[in-house]
């Protein structure tokens, strides 16, 4: 007698609730995967040789983070840490137009410090992680290419590394670009393209300095030589063309308008057939401004223009704790005198009344943020009572109210907050995204398919910002946490970081949940989901020190259909490899039918 057929699957996650990507109703189902693709979604009567028991559990497409900033990162960390922890399976960086190539090694120095003053991470960190093996932009991503990580790696080739090379010192000073070398520049990025990256990146804003205070080569230049690189990339056939810049803030010297910002780009996208994205902000001298930048947007797109904007899904602000890259008594005379003792001897003596009592009555001379300002009513104790962290306090909560109520100065209360727990307190400094004192304006933003949720900045922004948890955020506040106004649905909460993001840059292969898709899967409790508070540690080159968030709620992330991480831990695999851009190269699988 002839025996059945038995159908036997690499790996089969069992019982759990697919949400898919495509925004569709969650749904209970099993998915069978087969190598790096997913052969199944449903009923699976195969075998798995291996199977995970998800009941009770959401099944989803991995997250595709498309901003970060893992360019030097990616020289010495596999895992890319913290995406890793975060169900990330696939990143994107080289942003806001800085990164490590193309570089002339009398150069190198310079490219760390611009993203040392950009980006936060310690200059110190760079100098020794990084491994130039590369001096052009092909053979940065032949290094990347010949190692593996926790997670797939994209790249895109950044302006301030471009006009370095090209101009020298006069291009780190902004000086205009001649003709012939914007052609230069245009030509480096169309052999950047032709290796594979994914698109190219400039930062038009003003706040964005080197460590030593400079404008970022590349801010402010003129509109013929971006014009330069929407060349390049429409000779490509493939990439973006990603800008920040001041478009929603008005009266800045130099800068060009909301109105100025979107023609141009506009005018690129229709003429050249190049998409764009920028980065959206809600200003907070202007919170309604952004209104009118997405109706210039809206405009241009129905005109033919491909633009899509990027807003962060959380409160863009500082983590400010006294092992911060700043805090408000950094430059008083009684801290600094402590600033160098170790940490919990500084602590105790900072606990003695005189120290504290001189310490508050000082002022600093130490400006963090140029033309940002720090204001008392948008400061916020994070984590509360109860151990949960509030990323959308109410007015009453700031510090400014605090002491108004309290009847002390705002410093005495940063004071004691920062010194609860341990020293370890921290307090919530919100720059931007929050000018109503809440997110409804995210919310509106959401249901609009253009708008794509970003802004991370993972691996960036070390000891002051901790955002690279907004996957696992993303999830937990806006659909189950949120105690004000209105939730999202897990549906579209996971459609706008998997196939909305993985489509902006025609990553078609992954982020649904398909027949025929790559297997990059997150299992998820979904009642556990959450991030831990922010900790520093010193576990960068040189001893560098950063701010990370863990997660919890993550049962196993899968990347290529290998399990990389479960239960928050990884397994040592690493199926993640760079990948490389091209026309049409990751055009939809086909669908791939099952046997009975």
């Amino acid at each position: 007698m002839e025996k059945d057929l038995v159908i036997m699957h690499d790996l089969v996650i069992r019982g759990g609730t697919v949400v898919d990507g495509t925004g569709s109703p969650k749904r209970l189902a099993d998915v069978a995967i087969d190598g790096q693709t997913i052969t199944a979604v449903g009923a699976v009567p195969g075998q798995g040789r291996r199977e995970i028991d998800a009941t009770g559990h959401l099944v989803t497409p991995g997250w595709v983070d498309i901003h970060t900033h893992y360019d030097g990162q990616v020289s010495w960390d596999p895992f890319l840490s913290p995406s890793c922890w975060h169900g990330v399976t696939t990143v994107v960086m080289g942003n806001c137009g800085v990164g490590f190539a193309p570089v002339k090694p009398h150069f190198r120095d310079r490219l760390i410090n611009i993203m040392e003053g950009v980006e936060d991470i310690p200059g110190t960190a760079l100098t020794e992680g990084i491994t130039w093996e590369w001096e052009t932009y092909p053979e940065y991503l032949d290094a990347l290419a010949s190692k593996s990580y926790a997670m797939d790696v994209c790249s895109q080739v950044p302006h301030a590394a471009i006009r370095t090379y090209v101009m020298g010192e006069k291009g780190g000073d902004n000086e205009p670009a001649s003709p012939q070398e914007i052609a230069q520049m245009s030509a480096l990025v169309s052999e950047a393209l032709d290796a594979g990256a994914f698109g190219f990146s400039s930062s038009r804003i003003t706040a964005h300095r080197t460590a030593d205070g400079k404008v970022v080569p590349g801010t402010q230049v003129s509109i013929d030589e971006m014009e330069g690189f929407g060349d390049a990339l429409s000779k490509a056939g493939h990439g973006i063309f990603e800008v920040v810049s001041d478009i929603n803030f008005d009266g800045i010297p130099g800068s060009l308008t909301d109105v100025e910002e979107i023609d141009w780009m506009a005018d690129v996208s229709r003429r050249k057939n190049v998409k764009f994205t920028y980065l959206l902000f809600q200003n907070p001298g202007n919170t309604t401004k952004w209104r009118s930048t997405m109706e210039l947007t809206s405009k241009a797109q129905a005109e033919g223009a491909e633009i899509y904007p990027q807003i962060s899904m959380r409160p863009t602000g500082i983590v400010m704790g006294l092992q911060s890259s700043f805090h408000m008594f950094m430059g008083r005379p009684t801290y600094d005198a402590l600033a160098l003792l170790p940490f919990d001897e500084q602590v105790e003596k900072m606990k003695q009344p005189e120290i504290r009592a001189a310490i508050i009555s000082e002022t600093s001379d130490k400006l963090p943020f140029e033309g940002t300002a720090l204001r008392y009513e948008m400061m916020f104790r994070l984590e509360q009572a109860d151990g949960s962290l509030d990323y959308e306090p109410p007015f009453e909560a700031s510090v400014q109210q605090i002491a108004k109520r309290s009847g002390v100065s705002e410093d005495t209360i940063l004071y004691d907050m920062m010194m609860e727990n341990g020293g370890h307190g921290y307090i919530y400094v919100i720059l931007v995204n929050y000018g109503d004192y809440n997110l409804d304006f995210l919310y509106e933003l959401m249901d609009n398919s253009t708008v794509i949720a970003a802004g991370s900045d993972a691996g960036a922004h070390c000891g002051a910002i901790c955002d690279a948890a907004m996957p696992t955020f993303m999830l937990s506040h806006w659909t189950r946490d949120r105690k004000a106004g209105p939730t999202m649905s897990i549906e579209k909460a996971v459609e706008k970081q998997t196939r909305a993001t993985a489509s902006l840059y025609n990553l078609n292969d992954r982020g649904v949940l398909a027949r025929g898709m790559k297997a990059d899967v997150n299992i998820i409790d979904y009642q556990k989901i959450g991030t831990s508070r922010p900790n520093m540690v010193a576990d960068l080159p040189a001893g560098g020190k950063r701010l990370l968030q863990t997660a919890t709620g993550y049962r196993a992330t899968i990347v290529s259909g290998i399990v990389t991480f479960e239960n928050g831990v990884s397994t040592g695999a690493l199926p993640g490899k760079l990948l490389r851009s091209a026309p049409n190269a990751f055009a939809p699988a086909p669908t791939l039918e099952m046997a009975d």
